[in-house]
């Protein structure tokens, strides 16, 4: 029975039941909707709607529902429900007959589900938080092992100047260190508890909201009744925290990918991360980043949709803030997997050093060095890029390297060129010169590393 029945002289159509009920997909609130139940039967017990007693055989009968259904609760979507808070009334008054429907006294299922929502947040952001810790640790690991390992830096896709794998790893944990932070306030915002705001107005009962907001682990109740149970601000935050973290975890797989390419052959990925060819023997693919890379694209259509659900509608509470959960449960689906497979990607990075070294070498990364030595020899530097610009010509003509050029050839150039310019265009003179903060010098890079520590 539906529990808003008694104002209907018709049954709902088939066709209405399917596209009205949300059990199929917020039966992933049984948790929150049974943690959330125990505590307003204490919250209407302190002002004597329930006998002690009675509170007491409310909350071990609803404690009972949550443990018979254990680590399964998807088994309750077969009970044809409207929602979780139906399924949970009408379990609960199963057991304890008539008292189960004083529960509900004082309460709506506007507050309700907002409160639910917010408890499952705050769990699922606990997760998340330890998730792009773990994260964090593994590149850092990364970093220290692959310190002093040469690779090419780029620029629009050109090799550009060199720079460490450790330094390149310290770019992503500043990236995941700032999600980690854009989470952690959404979390701070939505710690406020709407519970007793009823459904809309307020409840007609003397409860003690703030007492309530803290039994059930929030810092605060809400303030607003009309705000309380029409918010969903925690869950386009959560969206939009998801949607940048994956935007960088995209743009780090995506450098793997190329990195991992036969064209670069940087890194090796390990077998547990890859997939092979139906066709082609030979393959291996790094199905996990690309997996990431694609899984942000739903991230994203998730944050749209809320913001689009909620862009016009009127306080307070309208059906159509039942769409809020898909995508919320879709996005927190996916952005924890995907942290988790960056973890386990990481876990078994391989660094080919001689090969990324070499790739460094080439592509004439240390033409910026030669147009530095020319500034020092009292050359100005837009002078010097356009000498450095003409070297780089004629080195690409006869396919040579800077470094190889003979010193009658560069002097050519500029008469200021001495016999110690080739000190400068190796790539420890590269890196070494970077010497500064957020620099790329291994001495910085060990830096960096030990304050993150």
């Amino acid at each position: 029975m539906a529990l808003w029945g008694g104002r209907f002289t018709q049954e709902s159509s088939a066709l209405f039941k399917l596209f009205n009920d949300s059990l199929p997909i917020d039966y992933r609130l049984l948790e929150q909707d049974v943690v959330g139940s125990i505590a307003w039967a204490e919250a209407i017990h302190q002002v004597g709607v329930l006998t002690p007693q009675e509170c007491t055989d409310l909350k071990q009968a609803l404690q009972q529902i949550l443990d018979e259904v254990g680590d399964d609760p998807q088994q309750i979507v077969a009970t044809g429900a409207e929602d979780i808070h139906s399924y949970v009334e009408q379990a609960l008054i199963a057991k304890v007959g008539d008292l189960g429907k004083k529960l509900h006294t004082g309460r709506s299922r506007n507050d309700q589900v907002a409160t639910d929502l917010k408890l499952w947040c705050k769990k699922q952001g606990a997760y998340l938080s330890e998730l792009m810790t773990t994260l964090v640790a593994g590149l850092l690991e990364v970093a220290e092992r692959e310190v002093d390992a040469v690779m090419p830096g780029y620029t629009h896709l050109q090799r550009a100047q060199p720079v460490t794998f450790g330094h390149w790893c310290l770019a992503y944990v500043e990236m995941v260190e700032r999600d980690l932070t854009r989470l952690q306030d959404a979390l701070k915002r939505l710690d406020t508890c709407p519970l007793g705001c009823g459904a809309l107005a307020g409840t007609a009962y003397p409860i003690d909201r703030q007492a309530l907001a803290k039994s059930l682990g929030f810092t605060q109740a809400t303030t607003n009744s009309l705000d309380s149970v029409s918010d969903r601000d925690h869950v386009i935050e959560l969206c939009s925290a998801a949607s940048i973290s994956m935007m960088h975890l995209s743009r780090m797989a995506e450098d793997m990918i190329f990195f991992n390419s036969g064209e670069a052959d940087f890194i090796q990925l390990n077998d547990n991360v890859t997939s092979g060819s139906s066709l082609m023997p030979q393959k291996k693919n790094p199905d996990a980043l690309e997996l990431i890379r694609g899984k942000t694209g739903r991230v994203y259509g998730s944050l749209v949709g809320i913001l689009t659900t909620m862009k016009a509608l009127p306080l307070a509470y309208n059906k159509d803030m039942q769409e809020d959960k898909e995508g919320l449960f879709d996005v927190v689906d996916s952005w924890g997997i995907c942290l988790e497979m960056a973890i386990l990607v990481l876990d078994g990075l391989k660094v080919n050093r001689a090969n990324a070294l070499a790739s460094a070498q080439q592509g004439y990364a240390n033409a910026t060095e030669l147009a530095d030595y020319l500034v020092a020899k009292g050359m100005p530097f837009r002078e010097a890029h356009h000498v450095v610009g003409e070297v780089v010509v004629k080195a690409i003509a006869d396919k040579v390297a800077l470094e190889d050029m003979p010193l009658a050839q560069l002097q050519s150039y500029s008469e200021v060129i001495g016999d110690d310019v080739y000190q400068h265009l190796t790539i420890e003179a590269c890196l070494e010169k970077r010497d500064v903060l957020g620099g790329t010098a291994v001495n910085q890079v060990k830096q960096a590393i030990a304050a993150k520590k």
